[in-house]
């Protein structure tokens, strides 16, 4: 039997295990927020990045990818890197998943998804929400072992761009990070 691992973030441009098939479409109910604190890949523990989780919201979709997993030994190997890769990430969910936005009936039947719960006790990287200009900020600033918190935001931008997907979140705050950093450069080319 095949596993189905769904993608929202970074997995959906760098997946980093063996799969057999891979589907771009969405999941119901949930969308995508720059709410989960990175500080092992796009921040450090003094200073964390911004990356994506979900959060329930009737009557919205999520786009992604999902990859389908047939090996036995390419499970386990997924399933060990995954582990590692999304620790921070406290939850995980088995939901259905659609390809077509006129579908009733979803394409594959429980797509494993990780998520990073807003419960602090057992996601203690979990930041939450905040107003639009300080993540944008946050983002801005952040850096890690992965490298700068931003790339982690363009990349997610340009991979949904390339699949044809749009998620106004990402766009505006990618836009919003763009223009902080141009702001930033003319600063610093005028005190030169």
């Amino acid at each position: 039997m095949a596993m189905w691992v769904f993608g929202y973030g970074s997995l959906i441009w760098k997946t980093g295990f063996p799969f057999d098939d891979r589907l771009p479409g969405f999941i119901k109910n949930y969308r995508r927020v720059f709410h989960q604190g990175s500080t092992d890949h796009r921040g450090t523990p003094e200073f964390p990045g911004r990356t994506v989780t979900l959060e329930p919201a009737t009557g919205e979709i999520c786009w992604g990818v999902a990859y389908k997993i047939t090996k036995e030994e390419d499970k386990k190997d997924a399933l060990l890197h995954l582990e590692v890769r999304e620790k921070q990430y406290d939850q995980k969910e088995y939901l259905d998943f659609f390809t077509d936005i006129n579908d009733s009936e979803p394409a594959v039947s429980g797509v494993m998804v990780y998520i990073a719960s807003p419960d602090k006790k057992s996601n203690n990287n979990y930041l939450g929400p905040a107003p639009f200009e300080d993540i944008a900020k946050q983002i801005v600033k952040a850096e890690g072992p992965s490298g700068p918190n931003r790339d982690y935001l363009f990349n997610l931008e340009e991979a949904l761009f390339q699949l044809g997907f749009k998620d106004k979140h990402v766009t505006d705050l990618a836009t919003h990070v763009r223009l902080i950093l141009s702001a930033t450069q003319d600063a610093a080319t005028k005190d030169v």
